[in-house]
């Protein structure tokens, strides 16, 4: 079944599966955090990216592909993913980014590939926040032209096809169908016995915009853990893939290919402590994906810009990092 594309999100669904077989992802706007030494926590999302499908602005696009969705960034803006799936059904999730995998930082093929296991999986895995560097650590996405080295994709290829490619591979409907049925009994099992049962886990578990087409650098350290896949591979139904792929252009180009104006430009880091937003820490007691990834080797956004004499990130103070919400559980 095709994906479907909102103006604030991606909704896969798969009812030849199951009824409850259904994932949204949503790309957020956000802080851009400091790229220095420090890792810092999580910043809250500002409001969603607008997505619109390519096929309402064919006329005018350039070589993009038929069921392609648009995503206006802002040159050095910074984003983060989230996947929800309304009833906890499971999904494998597999993202390139640029043409690498975002989990290990190879080249990304159509097949998934189990050993290596350069995947995660949702619910477990709510969000990405950036490019995993190792058990604690991911680099986050911002937005960055193409040609110079400053993307993920084009210091570990040499090339970036400017795009974020999403795959999902859902639970087998019998499998999902045999545990929701077990839950459903043992709920019913504690509400006999008089008890109150607490909601269940998921089962199982300043430079000048050169070009139009962007891709994503790795930016400053965020602290964040890629958890362990916890499904055995004969659980997915791997026939039932299916994929979108977003195109990261500028907010130039989009206003000419939409005629509408973009978001307003990111906050900066003075706006956003003079407001005293809060910053976050996703805390799970699920075990954390050990060992580093090829991104750790990765030259940062900065470190690219100084190599050319550049400063490609404005305002990119560092401070002290803020005593972190603690969300999750």
């Amino acid at each position: 079944m095709p994906v479907t594309t909102t103006e604030s999100r991606l909704e896969f669904g798969f009812p030849d599966v199951h009824p409850d077989a259904r994932l949204f992802v949503t790309v957020h706007r956000t802080l851009r955090v400091p790229d220095d030494d420090t890792s810092y926590g999580l910043p809250p999302g500002l409001g969603s990216f607008q997505l619109t499908d390519v096929g309402q602005v064919r006329s005018r696009a350039g070589d993009w592909s038929p069921g392609d969705v648009l995503l206006p960034m802002w040159q050095a803006e910074a984003a983060w993913f989230s996947f929800s799936a309304p009833s906890d059904y499971p999904f494998l999730v597999r993202m390139s980014v640029g043409g690498v995998n975002a989990v290990t930082g190879d080249d990304f093929t159509d097949e998934v590939d189990f050993t290596g296991e350069d995947y995660f999986e949702v619910p477990t895995q709510p969000w990405l926040d950036g490019f995993r560097v190792d058990e604690t650590t991911v680099r986050q996405f911002v937005a960055m032209p193409l040609g110079k080295g400053y993307t993920a994709a084009e210091q570990l290829t040499g090339v970036d096809d400017a795009a974020v490619r999403i795959q999902v591979t859902p639970l087998k409907g019998e499998t999902w169908a045999r545990r929701r049925a077990a839950r459903q009994a043992l709920q019913q099992t504690v509400a006999d016995c008089g008890e109150t049962m607490a909601p269940m886990a998921a089962p199982d578990g300043a430079m000048p915009e050169p070009g139009s087409a962007m891709g994503m650098g790795a930016g400053g350290s965020i602290t964040q853990s890629v958890a362990v896949p916890i499904e055995p591979k004969e659980n997915w139904a791997i026939g039932a893939q299916s994929h979108a792929t977003l195109r990261i252009i500028n907010s130039m180009q989009w206003q000419t290919l939409t005629g509408t104006p973009p978001h307003h430009a990111p906050p900066t880091i003075t706006e956003y402590q003079r407001h005293g937003y809060p910053w976050f820490e996703w805390y799970d007691d699920s075990l954390a994906r050990q060992g580093s990834s090829k991104f750790a080797d990765l030259d940062t956004v900065k470190q690219v810009g100084d190599k050319h004499g550049e400063q490609p990130l404005p305002d990119n103070p560092s401070f002290p990092p803020p005593t972190p919400h603690i969300v999750g559980g």
